[in-house]
Formats: C-alpha cells, structure tokens, sequence
C-alpha cells in the first residue's frame, strides 16, 4: 500500500499518560475508566478507538452513497467500543450504530452499510480480529 497519508502520534506512560500527535493538534491527557479501576479523569483508548471508527465509517457510508445516487449526509454513525479479558489478555468488540435520514429505504441503506463496511478503512483493519455488528437504527 502507498499511504496518501500517515498520522503519527506518541502516548507516554500508557493509560495513564498523554495523547499527542506529531502536528500538535492533538493533546490529551489519556485516564483508566472507572469500570477498569481508574479514576476515569482522561480519555481512554476505547473512546479514541471509537470517534475514529464512527468517523471513518460514516466517511465510507457517503462514498459509497455517491456512488449510488443516495444522499447519506445527514447519517449518524455510533461506535460503542468493549474491552474485556480474553484468555491471558484483553480483546475489543465493536458495534456500530448508523441512523440513516428518513428518506433512504430501509433495505437500501441496509445495502449501503454493508458496502461501507467493505471500505471502510477500521472495518478492514478489525474483520477477522475482532467481533463488529453493524445495527441500523
């Protein structure tokens, strides 16, 4: 693959550190959620994990609605992002809520979300990794 682009960032002491990227325009500072056993004060990986997948899927959804000559643009996309244990370790599960307008029929926008599930650069990254259920509401 040829990157058209790459973002860089650096977190520092983990989960309880900073965020940053190397344009300046990110900056946060990172907390362990309460349901973890942290004090929830910062933002978590999961939540970071989340508004980017949301966001690139609701980018994939408007490709592939130009594509077909339906107007997505007022769709919203929902990622809820779980982390638990898995064996030794921690595994994520993902589901994504997408609220199509009201003018897009049903199985049509069904259809849609499907497509952009195949494009969309997070749902590429996580198939076979990762359990994603897509819910159209």
């Amino acid at each position: 693959m040829d990157a058209l682009y790459t973002a860089v960032a650096t977190a520092t002491h983990g989960r309880d550190g900073r965020a940053y990227s190397s344009d300046g325009k990110l900056d946060l500072e990172l907390g362990i959620p309460v349901e973890m056993g942290g004090n929830g004060q910062g933002t978590n990986p999961e939540q970071l994990f989340a508004a980017g997948y949301s966001a690139c899927f609701a980018s994939a959804l408007g490709v592939v609605g130009r594509m077909a000559k339906v107007d997505v643009s007022d769709a919203a996309v929902t990622a809820e992002v779980g982390i638990g244990k898995q064996g030794e370790g921690f595994a994520l599960a993902v589901t994504l809520r997408v609220e199509l307008p009201e003018s897009v029929d049903a199985e049509i926008g069904r259809k849609l979300i499907e497509q952009a599930h195949q494009v969309c650069p997070y749902s590429n990254a996580t198939r076979g990794n990762i359990p994603v259920e897509l819910i159209v509401e």
